[in-house]
């Protein structure tokens, strides 16, 4: 009767999920047809009667037969555990010797009941029981000792013949079978539940919920809100822009190509997603791919694609794909890597994709040199789309964007202001201009101001240039003038060396790790001459000739490049050999022992060359660098005012301005026009030009006038 409970539970439990499901799936999705269930744009939606739906708005359905029965056999359920664990007659345990004492002795014994060969139960005698409607029982060791020691008793109490005690043998159930069954039930109960809801189950965007049977599935998000980032938002980056744009144009007039023959490419490696579209948008980090089990990577890269051609037209954008895009065939020792396997399945899928899918790829990388070639080829991701740090046009665009909602002060105007610090903030990135515009913000809080103004960028400028000034930081007095001695010794090599950047403030309050501190203003030049990376090193090694200060790491990294990369060098000649990246492993040299000794000795030259130029530079200014130290002692902070009062007027030209920056290059501002076919990139115009009859007649009696 327990186990026939059980099972009744186990298929009232199985059978809600199944109706849980069915109630949860919207009407008219079931793949026979749409005509009961409504759905479509016909029959509108059907209200759910099921006693399911019922129960969850609170209506008792006792008049379904179903639920009748569900309810009927779990409550028989639960009434058999009830009794069974909680009301069932246990009786009370005793001894042996108990038994022998004070019943088998005194007669009260009607007979024995051995249940299960574990232990015996008294029945006593009609009328003799020592407390009404219970039972004692005492545990045995084995049948034949029970039958001999019982023999024993009733010899040594003279009770022999017809007087002797009935011995009964019983099995019973005690729960122990059930609960020897229950993991076993236990375990085929998940696995069917796990089976039902992976398919059935409504997760998000219609999917499985995940568990055992979905780790095949793609991890990928549907995103089809509305998104916040717009590309009004995206500054800096024109020309990355208007590729975008025209994946998005394909979207939502892929005729405009179409009648032209034009194939949209399939896919563009990029580092950063804009979103305005109004399509959805699914997105995967490529890390999420790899796991632990065998072949889950190839059976996500199907799952995934097949969500993209269910959502079509979609933008499917996979982050960081160089987690398993690497190139291939490089250290599996052997083995097959699962990376590899995930990366074909890849590769197979992007083939699948034709130009009528409307599914455009878009994966972001800070790594394109690592990626397998079959990746980048023509027909998967056709274009690689650069976004390098902004020019100075396109970070006064950004600065625009981030000023919009910041509280300034009224005099400030903000277009002044965001040309102004683009010319401060050369070879910043656009994460960076956000943080100084976030810190500015911090700063003006900091001070309790009502309003951010100039002075508060140009602190956070130097926050993020520099790092945090350390004001607690107490120097010894000797150490605050070698500090100054060689700031000093870098603004005056830098002041009358002609290619060196152009100085806006030195100090000698400690920021970030360095005890002193000097902001240059670095021109914004793609092209350097053997001069100008000479004046650099030179301004460089402008401490060290100063105050002896060790400041050779810097300056023969310089060195090297002029040798090694640019082939600035007579006797190594126009060779470029290629510098490992920061983390890399090096193997070989991709140059000879000799060229390795050739190259050290004209670094070494280059270095002796530029400390004696340095060294005869500082000597002939050397008031000017006592001029420049003491008022650095004195103030501790000096600017370029400072400087021209010490020095003169710097004797070589420098821009300083963001007019000055952007002269003939045509505009003061970035240029944001977009080609002809781009103008309407995020409309539908196959849809405007559609009109109904309705609309036409509207149109006409009111005059043309919308209606």
């Amino acid at each position: 009767m327990l186990l026939l409970s059980f099972f009744f539970f186990f298929f009232f439990f199985f059978f809600v999920e199944a109706k849980q499901t069915n109630a949860q799936r919207p009407p008219g999705s079931n793949s026979g047809g749409g005509g009961g269930g409504g759905g479509g744009k016909r029959g509108g939606k059907k209200e759910d009667t099921g006693w399911w739906a019922r129960l969850q708005k609170g209506d008792f359905p006792w008049d379904d037969k179903e639920f009748r029965f569900y309810f009927m056999s779990s409550s028989i359920f639960w009434a058999t555990v009830t009794y069974f664990f909680f009301f069932r007659n246990s009786g009370r345990e005793i001894t042996w010797k108990d038994f022998v004492n004070n019943y088998l002795s005194k007669g009260m014994v009607d007979r024995l009941e051995v249940v299960n060969k574990r232990f015996v139960r008294v029945v006593f005698t009609p009328g003799k029981s020592p407390i009404e409607g219970q039972y004692v029982w005492f545990n045995i060791g084995s049948v034949d000792t029970f039958e001999r020691n019982l023999e024993t008793a009733q010899l040594e109490f003279g009770i022999e013949g017809e007087n002797r005690l009935p011995v009964v043998y019983s099995a019973e159930s005690d729960g122990s079978f059930l609960l020897s069954m229950l993991p076993t039930v236990l375990i085929v109960g998940f696995l069917l539940y796990t089976l039902r809801r992976g398919p059935a189950g409504m997760g998000r965007t219609g999917r499985g919920m995940g568990g055992l049977f979905s780790v095949g599935e793609t991890t990928a998000k549907v995103l089809k809100d509305e998104i916040d980032v717009k590309f009004k938002d995206v500054a800096g980056c024109e020309e990355a822009k208007l590729e975008i744009m025209e994946f998005v144009n394909f979207l939502k007039n892929p005729k405009q190509y179409q009648d032209l023959g034009a194939k949209i490419p399939k896919g563009a490696i990029l580092t950063g997603p804009p979103g305005e579209a109004n399509v959805p948008f699914i997105t995967v980090n490529g890390s999420e791919f790899l796991e632990m089990f065998v072949g889950v990577g190839p059976a996500r890269v199907r799952d995934l694609f097949a969500l993209a051609r269910k959502n079509a037209p979609c933008i499917l954008f996979i982050d960081e794909i160089d987690a398993v895009g690497r190139k291939r065939g490089r250290g599996n020792f052997g083995g097959q890597s699962e990376q590899e396997n995930t990366l074909n399945q890849l590769l197979v899928e992007m083939d699948g994709f034709n130009t009528t899918t409307n599914v455009v790829i878009l994966a972001g990388t800070n790594r394109p040199d690592i990626l397998d070639p079959a990746l980048m080829r023509p027909g998967r991701f056709d274009r690689q789309i650069y976004i390098g740090p902004p020019d100075i046009k396109g970070r006064a665009s950004i600065f625009k964007v981030h000023l919009r909602p910041l509280k300034l002060e009224s005099i400030i105007d903000k277009d002044n202001l965001a040309r102004k610090l683009a010319s401060l903030t050369p070879g910043f990135s656009g994460a960076d201009i956000a943080n100084v515009c976030n810190e500015a913000a911090l700063i003006a809080a900091r001070h309790l101001s009502d309003a951010i103004n100039q002075k508060h960028f140009e602190q956070a400028i130097e926050r993020v240039i520099g790092g945090l000034e350390k004001k607690t930081q107490v120097l010894q007095p000797e150490e605050k003038k070698t500090v100054a001695y060689h700031e000093a010794g870098h603004a005056v090599a830098g002041w009358f060396l002609e290619h060196a950047d152009p100085l806006l403030k030195v100090s000698i309050i400690p920021r970030g790790k360095g005890l002193g501190y000097a902001q240059y203003l670095p021109r914004e030049q793609y092209l350097y001459t053997k001069e100008q990376l000479l004046d650099r090193m030179c301004m460089t090694l402008g401490g060290r000739v100063s105050e002896q200060i060790f400041f050779r790491r810097i300056t023969t990294g310089s060195a090297y490049a002029q040798i090694v990369q640019f082939g600035m060098n007579e006797k190594v000649g126009q060779i470029s050999f290629d510098l490992p990246r920061q983390g890399d492993m090096v193997l070989e040299k991709p140059y000879s022992e000799a060229t390795a000794r050739l190259i050290d000795e004209e670094v070494r030259n280059l270095i002796n060359s530029a400390y004696e130029r340095t060294v005869t530079l500082l000597m002939e200014k050397k008031p000017y660098v006592e001029k420049v130290a003491l008022r650095l002692l004195e103030k501790e902070v000096i600017d370029k005012s400072d400087m021209v009062e010490l020095l003169g007027p710097r004797p070589f030209a420098e821009k300083s301005t963001y007019e000055e920056f952007v002269e003939g290059t045509g505009s003061l501002d970035e240029d944001t026009s977009l080609p002809e076919g781009l103008k309407d990139w995020n409309k539908d115009r196959e849809k405007e030009k559609e009109e109904t009859t309705d609309e036409q007649i509207a149109r006409q009696i009111t005059g043309g006038i919308p209606f």
